[in-house]
């Protein structure tokens, strides 16, 4: 039952909520990167969604305009903007996915949604049974990552996740996510 209602009601309202409470910062976020090179400050990407469907994924533009579309795994060697690093070191890009959250093609809670050429990963998930799923702003294998974490492992995670979908489960994930957020990184 929560899966299909409980968790609808769940993304509507605590993104819903999460907009409400960072929309002075998100304004100012999309100002300062505004300012920093006078270009458009989200960066609007074609994911694939739920049973395969594509949606347009909405982040704040943390690299130059033109930098091409990369996994996420091969981000680190691209360069950044200023506002972009300082953005990404805590996730805060990710933010204007709430918006994704309440127009339904996203869940707060899921696998993290794939670029088309992923097809892979594609591949595993829908093997897996998390295809099915919305793709969410964080996730079982997010909590669980390690850099280098290859599709195969990512894809278990997110059929895991996919077979123990909860109320519970969502919370314990989103509660992991933010203490992971919320930890200074390791000094070397």
């Amino acid at each position: 039952m929560y899966e299909y209602l409980g968790k609808r009601v769940f993304d509507i309202t605590f993104a819903s909520a999460g907009l409400l409470v960072l929309s002075p910062l998100l304004a100012l976020t999309g100002i300062c990167i505004w300012l920093e090179d006078r270009q458009f400050f989200l960066f609007l990407q074609v994911r694939v969604g739920r049973d395969g469907v594509p949606f347009t994924l909405w982040k704040f533009r943390s690299m130059p305009v033109g930098t091409p579309n990369v996994p996420s795994a091969h981000m680190a060697a691209l360069t950044t903007t200023r506002i972009g690093s300082l953005i990404r070191r805590v996730s805060f890009d990710e933010m204007p996915q709430l918006a994704n959250v309440i127009r339904g093609d996203m869940s707060l809670v899921g696998p993290r949604p794939a670029l088309p050429a992923q097809v892979e990963l594609l591949l595993l998930r829908k093997e897996t049974g998390a295809s099915r799923l919305r793709p969410g702003l964080t996730g079982l294998a997010q909590v669980r990552s390690y850099t280098g974490m290859s599709d195969e492992a990512k894809a278990a995670h997110d059929g895991e996740y996919s077979m123990s979908v909860s109320l519970v489960n969502d919370l314990r994930i989103l509660v992991k996510t933010a203490a992971y957020l919320l930890t200074p990184p390791p000094k070397y």
